[in-house]
Order: structure tokens, then C-alpha cells, then sequence
């Protein structure tokens, strides 16, 4: 990634190197900010937003589980993310709207600290790596597991919850995996550091349901309407590791990985040793609606505009 030129802070367009907080804000001190990752995909006709609406919808929602009111009405938000774009003349772009508390106290309740809104757009390639949509990737099972229910909102996307992640992330890299993937307090398969988990077996897709501590992953849900659409079955079940050894086929899906296979599993290799038939399919699908090749026909792409 490189930085752009211009980012919103708090409601309007800043050279880059001018959005800055202080280093005693709370959100530095106790993560205390709520965030969306959003993809811009470049079509034929212009840059296309990827489930905005969607990405929105989470924003507002993980702010209310937290108790963090945004200080701007939701059309003022959605309108800065096509300010960023279009100041940043992106073709194509990751997004990443940021909420978060600034300086007033040191205390651990941060609700009297003033709120602050960003909103970043960087050029970003394949998250995964660039042959990991061809030839799948590594992924480890991770020694950190994720929360339990009654110790994070899993539901919601917040900043401190990612230390958890950066955990499994940086575990994944130093045992020499692409990406790791966590249990649940129960040893069940939760998510990855940063995406969802599907694994197919006999033509079927299996997914962790909520109750795993997982995310509720927008491109998730694509990839079930998208299954449903093939005629795959899609099963939300609570999935044991050994799953993961022995399905026909496994990817993870998000907003930064998109769909990516998996090959291997601690070193175990999966049925097919490659992106399976089912994974390709899903992937056609999901690609040629977010590249323009497919007609958008559930309304997922919002066109870029002033």
C-alpha cells in the first residue's frame, strides 16, 4: 500500500500528513475506535463501491454496541467516501472509515472525550498475495483463540478487538503460514485474523456460525447468496479442526481477501491441494459481478459519484 494525497478528517478533505491526533487520545491508549474495511472495484463506466449500504449499516451498528455516537449523519459519511475517492482520483481503492475517541481523559470509560471521524483510501492489490487466488495459500490453526461471548462483542468491529488478531496474524507469519486461523473458548473453527472461513465437503459449504465468535462478514453473506444461486447447499455449523484437515476444498472470504483458497492446513494438505471446483465457481461468480464482466443483479456496486 502508499499513502494518497487527501483523507477526510472530521468533515473535510486534509493533506495526508495533516490528519493527525494527539498522542494522548484514547483510542492510542485503549483502541477505543469502530472501523469498516470497503472496496472500490474499477468498472468500465467508473469506480464502484462494494456493499457501501452494507458496510454503513455495520459502522452505525458496532458505534451503538459500543456506545460511541458518530458525530455526523450517516448520508454526510456516505458522501465523504465518494469526496475521498474522487479527491484521490482512485480507479480502484480499499476504504477505511474510522470512529474513534480523542483526548480528554486518561480514564478507561472514554465516553466524555470528544469523537473524531476519518475516512482513508489507499490502492491496494491482493491481500492474500497476488498468486493466492490461483494457487491457494498455508494457513495455520493459531494457539490464540477468540473471545468468548461474554468478553468482546464479536458482532462489532472494534479497533482493541484486533490486538486478538494481530496475535494470529503474526503467529501465522512466524511458523512460515500466509494466514492463521483461531478457535473459538469451545475448539471450535472460528475466522481468520482478518476474514471468514468456509470449507466445502461433498459439493457442500460449511460455515461457522455467529455463535463462534465470529464476524458477521458482509462478503460472507455474498457468498452464501451466491451459493444459493449456484445450487450449493450452505450449512452454518459448529466445525471441529480436524474439519479443516479433511474438507474437499477451504477459503477465506472479506473485504481484503475477497475469496482466496486454501491448500493446507498445519501443513496438511487438503483434498484437492488447489483451488477446487466449488471455490472456482464462487469465485467467477464473485468476481465478474465486483469487475463489471457479470451484471450486478442483487445491487451490490454503488458508482462512484459527487
Amino acid at each position: 500500500m502508499k499513502k494518497s494525497e487527501k483523507v477526510w478528517f472530521d468533515g473535510r478533505l486534509v493533506p495526508w500528513n495533516e490528519a493527525t491526533v494527539h498522542v494522548a487520545a484514547h483510542a492510542i491508549h485503549y483502541g477505543s475506535s469502530v472501523f469498516e474495511g470497503i472496496r472500490a472495484y474499477g468498472l468500465p463506466a467508473g469506480p464502484a463501491i462494494f456493499r457501501l449500504d452494507a458496510h454503513l449499516d455495520r459502522l452505525w451498528n458496532s458505534c451503538r454496541v459500543y456506545k460511541l455516537e458518530v458525530p455526523y449523519p450517516r448520508d454526510e459519511v456516505h458522501r465523504a467516501i465518494m469526496e475521498t475517492i474522487i479527491g484521490n482520483e482512485h480507479t480502484s481503492c480499499y476504504i477505511r472509515p474510522v470512529v474513534f475517541r480523542g483526548w480528554e481523559t486518561f480514564g478507561v470509560d472514554g465516553r466524555s472525550c470528544p469523537t473524531h471521524v476519518s475516512v482513508i483510501t489507499v490502492e491496494m492489490g491482493k491481500y492474500l498475495g497476488q498468486d493466492a487466488l490461483d494457487n491457494g495459500v498455508d494457513a495455520g490453526v493459531s494457539s490464540w483463540r477468540r473471545m468468548a461471548p461474554d468478553t468482546y462483542p464479536a458482532a462489532a468491529k472494534l479497533g482493541g478487538q484486533y490486538i486478538n488478531s494481530q496475535f494470529i496474524a503474526m503467529e501465522a507469519a512466524d511458523h512460515g503460514y500466509r494466514e492463521g486461523i483461531a478457535l473459538d473458548i469451545n475448539g471450535y473453527v472460528s475466522e481468520g485474523s482478518g476474514e471468514n472461513v468456509f470449507i466445502v465437503k461433498r459439493g457442500e459449504l460449511y460455515t461457522p456460525p455467529l455463535a463462534n465468535s465470529i464476524l458477521d462478514g458482509i462478503t460472507r453473506r455474498c457468498v452464501m447468496t451466491l451459493a444459493g444461486d449456484l445450487g450449493i447447499r450452505v450449512h452454518e455449523a459448529f466445525l471441529p479442526r480436524e474439519a479443516l484437515y479433511l474438507a474437499d476444498e477451504a477459503f477465506f472470504c472479506g473485504t481484503a481477501a475477497e475469496i482466496t483458497p486454501i491448500r493446507s492446513v498445519d501443513r496438511v494438505a487438503l483434498e484437492s491441494g488447489k483451488r477446487g471446483s466449488v471455490t472456482t465457481r464462487l469465485m467467477e461468480e464473485f468476481f465478474g459481478i465486483v469487475e463489471g464482466k457479470a451484471p450486478d443483479r442483487h445491487g451490490w456496486l454503488t458508482p462512484v459519484k459527487v
